[in-house]
């Protein structure tokens, strides 16, 4: 059978401000297309379809119009979709009964009995050949969120040593329903151990409390492939070829500027043969002007060479602009913007870098000190941090001057 892994696709998403509905329509259209011209028989979809848990309307009836579209297109296509973080489970799961007699599997939430345990049956969907017969296991485990994974008492961490008994269990689980000709396989939206992230990850990562990680030892060795999602960046996880992020399917920000995002594609019979990787197409470019930071007349010199806007122009792509500079710049987006008039670009990101804040070190201020400190003192730190010099007596006398206005209409 050949399965199709993709993850975080954060339909509804706004890159710095701008809209991203015509990319993720032509991404799904792309992967209509391609579940066609590679003869999916499995679709895994690892968590975050949206990118917030009350999508928009017009989100949602994108996301079934191509489940719709992909299903019609290959009546026998089988679709697992387990939620993410972003995702609201019980959202997710709404039109479950509705699909209860297509091959359309969502997995947003971890059911209980009244005693607390888990229903394993409910995680574990199966997977027909053409003939009809059960050839794959999948271990569809959602987002785990606290209480959704076992209480492991007098361990070091609840939620790594939780969430490593629930695979263990669910696999336990699947093994004694699998019957010779049957293979396991798993899906999952985490965190893993030494898993490369990018810059919106970093705050991903947050969400999971932000030292919680999942070795990959936590997968049975015997799951034929794990499917996982939440980090952004396409990659093996513990040197094994199957234990896999798949990445998202759009840029989330200017750190993926020649990054290649893609989808994973392999065959499964009772082991994983032909996997491969299939390139995604960059629907909107990512532009950085400069590469690295430069003085301000510098950039807006580069920036007055860019292209002019006409009818026959294609795409506008999404731009950095970095600015090196030494000092404060209250003008700064205005002298951007007006560089930019009529350029065949879309504005998303100015970066402001001081060399000298960089170089110095930070200092900590407890909070006897804090509560010492007036707010000149704040200002005065915070502006020698940010350019590593006094503040100028014309800025100082303008601070003064606001902040005795705010003193006098507070009292």
């Amino acid at each position: 059978m050949k399965i199709l892994h993709t993850a975080d696709w954060h339909i509804g998403q706004l890159f710095h401000e701008y809209d991203r509905t015509p990319e993720h329509q032509q991404f799904l259209n792309w992967l209509v297309q391609t579940l066609q011209d590679e003869k999916i028989d499995v679709l895994l979809i690892s968590g975050d379809v949206f990118d917030i848990s009350n999508p928009a309307a017009a989100s949602i009836k994108m996301f079934y119009t191509f489940l719709n579209q992909a299903t019609k297109a290959n009546p026998n296509l089988q679709i697992i979709i387990t939620a993410g973080n972003h995702d609201s489970a019980s959202r997710l799961e709404a039109p479950k009964p509705l699909l209860e007699s297509s091959n359309v599997h969502i997995i947003g939430l971890v059911e209980k009995d009244a005693e607390g345990n888990i229903n394993y049956e409910k995680l574990l969907v199966p997977i027909h050949d053409a003939s009809g017969d059960i050839k794959i296991w999948c271990l569809a485990v959602p987002f785990l969120r606290m209480g959704d994974y076992p209480a492991i008492a007098d361990c070091a961490n609840p939620y790594t040593e939780g969430v490593t008994a629930l695979y263990e269990e669910a696999f336990q689980y699947a093994n004694l329903k699998k019957q010779n000709g049957q293979t396991i396989i798993g899906m999952g939206h985490l965190h893993t151990h030494h898993a490369e992230i990018s810059d919106l990850d970093k705050t991903e990562r947050l969400i999971m409390g932000g030292v919680e990680c999942i070795p990959a030892t936590a997968f049975h060795p015997d799951l034929k492939y794990v499917a996982l999602g939440h980090i952004h960046k396409a990659q093996r996880i513990g040197g094994k070829e199957h234990i896999r992020y798949s990445g998202s399917p759009l840029p989330m920000s200017f750190s993926e500027l020649n990054y290649k995002h893609q989808v994973i594609v392999f065959e499964l019979e009772e082991e994983i043969s032909n996997l491969k990787t299939i390139e995604i197409p960059l629907f909107v470019p990512l532009l950085r002007i400069p590469l690295k930071p430069l003085p301000l007349h510098e950039v807006i010199a580069l920036l007055e060479q860019l292209p002019i806007i006409d009818q026959h122009s294609e795409i506008a792509p999404y731009l950095e602009v970095r600015v090196l500079l030494d000092g404060p710049e209250p003008a700064l987006r205005h002298k951007i913007e007006t560089a930019l008039m009529g350029k065949k670009v879309r504005l998303a990101k100015i970066e402001s870098i001081n060399p000298a804040s960089k170089e110095k070190a930070s200092e900590f201020i407890t909070q006897e000190k804090l509560s010492e400190l007036q707010p000149l003192d704040v200002f005065n730190k915070i502006y020698q941090s940010r350019y590593n010099s006094e503040v100028p007596s014309t800025l100082l006398q303008l601070f003064q001057q606001v902040a005795q206005e705010v003193n006098q209409t507070a009292e």
